[in-house]
């Protein structure tokens, strides 16, 4: 298929490296045969300082022969998606060109990235750091990037996977056309994609390099900003497991990255194309999932050559087991972000940055994809979606084929000023306010959320049943209607506790205090506290800002 070929003449003059996002997302999968109730799971959480977090939800659209859907860099990036085919606004996005299009494409979630679609297929994304300080990951870097010339970026590929894919296959076949045909511009990137029935793993590392690994039923996969897929079978020509470019292998021999003659069976796509090193992120999912292996891992370990690619989890998982795998900042460990000094007295693991952990607080949102295959497909995935950090945040489920959202979802910026009919600014004060005092805040804000959210994990998993059966009955305008009411008041009525929660705890950690109190500090702080030297105010280092 030919390029699109209307271009804006700036785009001549983009640079050739991709833009580089922010490398902070971790990425969770898990098969149908892993989870309490069969369905399929994947997992994003976007962090972000500057997202835009405004969720939409883009509608189905059937196109005639002649017409070509837009190819946009950085389309993301605080545009305007209330009216996407007919007036569409990129904000800093930049149109390359045109991918002509016949058929019908189905409604998605859009936010900082799109997440699931209509009929059930999601995914999510983690952005990988490439080591340019060793030899072979600056080789990589002039190979893929010294004179890019794509099209393609995470956020456009995933949309267009989801307006056409009803599969996870026909998702991975659809980025890899992308690639193939408009090349690859953005850093290397991990999403994992599922549909209820199977689980995938797609990367893209640059140009038109690409692979794809099937995870199996029975597994858990975590990836957090690292490329993972370091092996590729060659002779399954059927796609059964693994999909790949066919121009992979060349390339890499061409520019020196892979010596030609060499066993294929060493051929890791990961460590070729985007190596790197440790991540404690990825070591430490895989020990939650599979406690009974986490003496087989090491924390130093490489992501992509030293460390598995999944793991059989020790018990079968849900929705909730996986929440709390999204905000998990070490608990237990030696590398406990609560008790770093920088944490403070109370506690507080937002406060020390200098680590990573799989919860982070500067999360534009946390999205986990549940997708049951043997349901409807309008009714089969459910986007459990909450903003900011995992650890203080709440899910409340949510459906692409809804009527309308709430308008907090797509209310508000982080440039603008506080709203508290922003669903984003009203999570992210909660957040705030918890961490006056961490420890004690977050045991309120657990209590708070978790009787809510136990019911409903059973009133989705029932409303489901019921509406397959409106469905299977004939009655699916009224099945899809039951589902966008609830979804809709239930979110509503989050919102409005969230900002109920959020003034008490204001009102509890008053000057710092708990219900004016003076909390006692532990003796390992204090025991910091008394052997830090006093700073002589004549000489020192803080200054009062110009503002």
């Amino acid at each position: 298929m030919k390029r699109g070929i209307t271009l804006i003449l700036a785009c001549l003059l983009l640079i050739a490296v991709p833009a580089m996002h922010v490398f902070a997302c971790t990425i969770v999968a898990v098969g149908k045969d892993a989870t309490v109730n069969g369905s399929t799971i994947i997992t994003h959480n976007d962090d972000s300082g500057s997202a835009d977090f405004r969720l939409w939800i883009i509608p189905a659209k059937d196109w005639e022969e002649g017409e070509a859907r837009d190819l946009v860099l950085d389309s993301h990036n605080y545009g305007d998606f209330i009216d996407p085919w007919e007036n569409p606004d990129y904000g800093k996005g930049i149109k390359m060109g045109e991918d002509p299009y016949t058929g019908h494409t189905y409604a998605y979630f859009h936010c900082r990235y799109s997440f699931m679609n209509e009929v059930g297929v999601a995914m999510g994304e983690a952005t990988n750091s490439l080591n340019r300080r060793s030899e072979a990951g600056l080789a990589a870097y002039n190979a893929l990037f010294a004179d890019n010339k794509g099209w393609i970026d995470c956020w456009n590929a995933q949309d267009i996977a989801l307006e056409r894919a009803s599969t996870a296959r026909e998702a991975i076949e659809v980025m890899g056309y992308l690639c193939d045909t408009y090349g690859w511009r953005d850093p290397c990137e991990t999403i994992d994609i599922c549909d209820g029935n199977e689980v995938w793993v797609f990367e893209a590392y640059g140009k038109a390099m690409w692979c794809a690994v099937r995870i199996p039923d029975d597994c858990f996969f975590i990836a957090a900003n690292s490329a993972r897929i370091n092996y590729i079978d060659f002779t399954d020509t059927e796609h059964k497991n693994y999909y790949w470019s066919e121009t992979m292998v060349q390339f890499a021999i061409d520019n020196g990255l892979w010596k030609e003659g060499d066993d294929l069976a060493g051929f890791s796509p990961a460590n070729i194309f985007c190596p790197s090193g440790s991540n404690l992120r990825v070591w430490r999912g895989l020990s939650l999932a599979a406690p009974s292996m986490a003496d087989q891992f090491e924390p130093t370990a490489n992501a992509c050559t030293e460390l598995p690619l999944y793991v059989k989890p020790d018990k079968l998982l849900s929705v909730q087991d996986i929440f709390e795998i999204k905000g998990d900042y070490y608990q237990g460990t030696p590398y406990d972000k609560s008790l770093y000094p920088d944490a403070g007295p109370w506690g507080n693991p937002n406060a020390h940055t200098k680590q990573r952990s799989i919860g982070v607080p500067q999360s534009c949102y946390v999205h986990i994809g549940e997708v049951k295959a043997y349901l409807p497909e309008a009714i089969r995935g459910v986007s459990w979606f909450g903003y900011g950090g995992a650890d203080t945040t709440y899910l409340t489920p949510l459906w692409p084929a809804m009527e309308k959202l709430p308008e907090f979802y797509y209310t508000g910026s982080r440039y603008d000023t506080f709203r508290r009919d922003s669903g984003w600014w009203t999570n992210s004060y909660v957040q705030q306010i918890c961490e006056i005092n961490y420890q004690y805040g977050i045991k309120l804000l657990h209590a708070n959320r978790q009787e809510k959210m136990d019911g409903q994990y059973e009133t989705v998993a029932a409303l489901q049943e019921v509406a397959a059966k409106m469905i299977r009955e004939g009655n699916e305008e009224a099945a899809l209607k039951m589902i966008s009411d609830y979804a809709y008041y239930n979110a509503v009525d989050w919102h409005e506790r969230w900002l109920e929660f959020g003034d008490y705890l204001l009102k509890v950690f008053m000057w710092g205090r708990i219900n004016f109190n003076t909390p006692r500090q532990s003796q390992w702080w204090s025991s910091i506290m008394s052997s830090a030297p006093m700073r002589d105010l004549e000489t020192s280092p803080f200054t009062v800002p110009n503002i």
